[in-house]
């Protein structure tokens, strides 16, 4: 069975907009439902400078997180099939829960308890646009991966990877698209992965794959051309995806080895478009901040190295936190970079 690994929209928003500030004011909660501590649906408004609290960890839904996000937790605490156990056990009346229902223990859930919540998440302003910036990003990373392994003659690696766009991701930026007038192209998706699945060899799977990548980018192009190519816009979305990939890491990773080459590949997916992504701005980021792009730029070289191929090889090239470590590096320098642009337009 397929796992679904996704940063769902009530939880990438925290980690994709924590980089632009450090305050959490709700502004906003359906007046009709109990306290948030005993209704899953609890919901907060976000806009662009209101949001969930910055302290490197951003806090996840446990009611509505795809198995991606929760994956963070199962890497944290060591503890094998955890995002399963606690996707199985929803939904949860509050928190604390997860001991309840004896999914984790007390002491487990203590070591965690400031990065879970029930509450969901309402995107307005920029921060709209970069979490729909980055769920595209997401499937072209998905993609990335799934092309590189069909070049090795690897369909049935590569069809886990063309599925995870259309049934993780797609549902979280349908409304979206609609809204943002771009063509309908789940069917595009679906019929690449029914392809790969029953005529890998069928030379329309090329065909197929290519109007699928497309078919995202001209989802990503219904953005306005200034803002993709706005520094700190960009670097909001390289870290949402930084974030996703540091996650799927730390899940494949076990006794330094790889043992889920699902999550490995998916991570390698995501650093490579945010390796894209950079390039596309790296001059503009030099000529605002030197030293940060410095440093930007080295981490993500030694953050390319950790994934050699999309067949994972059979130690891991670095640790989980080693893979952490550069991508905090990554997201302390992009947020001198989206500061020194906010104080220049004051």
């Amino acid at each position: 069975m397929i796992k679904f690994r996704y940063i769902c929209l009530t939880v990438a928003t925290a980690a994709i907009i924590s980089l632009s500030a450090c305050n959490s004011t709700p502004t906003a909660e359906n007046p009709s439902a109990p306290a948030a501590n005993s209704n899953p649906q609890a919901t907060e408004a976000v806009s662009q400078n209101n949001h969930s609290g910055h302290g490197g960890k951003a806090k996840v839904n446990i009611n509505t997180a795809i198995l991606s996000e929760l994956d963070k937790f199962e890497a944290k605490l060591g503890i094998p099939a955890l995002s399963n156990k606690i996707q199985a056990n929803r939904p949860y009346a509050n928190s604390e829960d997860l001991v309840t229902k004896k999914v984790i223990t007390q002491e487990q859930f203590d070591q965690i308890k400031d990065q879970v919540t029930i509450q969901e998440v309402v995107l307005t302003g920029e921060a709209k646009d970069v979490d729909y910036m980055t769920k595209l990003g997401l499937m072209k990373g998905h993609l990335f991966v799934a092309q590189e392994l069909l070049d090795q003659n690897q369909p049935k690696q590569a069809e886990p990877h063309i599925g995870h766009p259309v049934e993780e991701i797609y549902v979280d930026v349908e409304d979206q698209l609609s809204d943002r007038k771009v063509k309908e192209f789940k069917t595009t998706l679906v019929s690449l992965q029914d392809l790969v699945k029953s005529k890998p060899k069928d030379a329309k799977v090329k065909t197929d794959f290519t109007s699928s990548m497309q078919a995202v980018d001209g989802a990503i192009a219904a953005l306005p051309a200034d803002q993709r190519s706005k520094p700190g816009f960009v670097l909001q979305t390289i870290n949402g995806l930084l974030d996703a990939a540091n996650s799927e890491y730390g899940a494949a990773i076990a006794d330094g080895k790889v043992t889920a080459p699902i999550e490995y590949q998916d991570s390698r997916g995501f650093v490579l478009y945010a390796d894209e992504l950079y390039k596309g701005i790296s001059s503009q980021v030099a000529q605002q901040n030197p030293e940060a792009h410095k440093a930007i730029e080295v981490s993500m070289v030694e953050l390319i190295k950790v994934w050699p191929s999309a067949i994972p090889p059979a130690k891991a090239v670095k640790t989980p936190n080693d893979v952490t470590k550069l991508v905090k590096t990554i997201e302390q320098n992009s947020q001198k970079v989206i500061d020194s642009t906010t104080q220049a337009k004051q």
